[in-house]
């Protein structure tokens, strides 16, 4: 999920403020709530001071960088690759580096939705993961549920026996739906990030 975090961007949102603090706003966020997370600032009239690792979260939104070094905060003249070549002392191809400096935030974004386009059928495949795997949670619950009434093993034991072995089945399955959603979400991640 990120009903949630939807939820109180929302609610955040109804009452008209001029100003956003987000510290980290994608963590545990599921791709669209990620989307609809970048919509929502770039269309948002105020502030937004935001803190995050998430480098496509980053340009995507951020008109201006802030450098937080040594207990003081300064703005930072260049893009993120300006501060990694900062932070890890390696200058990239300079060709690249000026193109990047001539490159607008329309053209970023335009560049970040044509990478996000190029791996929407992965996208797509990830929520049909999260999909199934919400499926086979609310079995597990409902299989839960019956086990915890008595009645069930004082009805037919085997009823009860077919259940735990369902259950332990489904817990499986779901164990290697998840490993499966880590690693497209990841390869998604590192895929529009770039």
């Amino acid at each position: 999920g990120g009903e949630k975090a939807r939820l109180l961007m929302g609610l955040s949102a109804f009452e008209g403020p001029n100003l956003f603090i987000l510290d980290e706003p994608t963590n545990h966020l599921d791709i669209d709530s990620r989307e609809s997370l970048i919509h929502a600032l770039n269309e948002f009239p105020g502030a937004v001071i935001l803190i995050s690792h998430d480098r496509h979260l980053l340009e995507a939104t951020a008109d201006r960088l802030w450098l937080v070094k040594e207990g003081a905060v300064n703005p930072f003249d260049g893009d993120l690759e300006d501060y990694k070549t900062l932070v890890t002392g390696v200058s990239g191809d300079r060709r690249g580096k000026r193109e990047a400096e001539k490159a607008s935030k329309a053209d970023r974004r335009r560049d970040a939705a044509a990478r996000r386009a190029a791996f929407e059928p992965l996208a797509k495949e990830i929520r049909a993961t999260e999909a199934l795997m919400d499926r086979i949670r609310k079995r597990i619950d409902l299989i839960e549920d019956e086990l915890a009434n008595p009645a069930v093993y004082e009805k037919d034991p085997s009823t009860a026996t077919r259940l735990a072995k369902e259950r332990s089945q489904l817990a499986q399955t779901l164990a290697a739906h998840e490993e499966k959603w880590l690693s497209m979400s990841a390869e998604y991640e590192e895929g529009t990030a770039e």
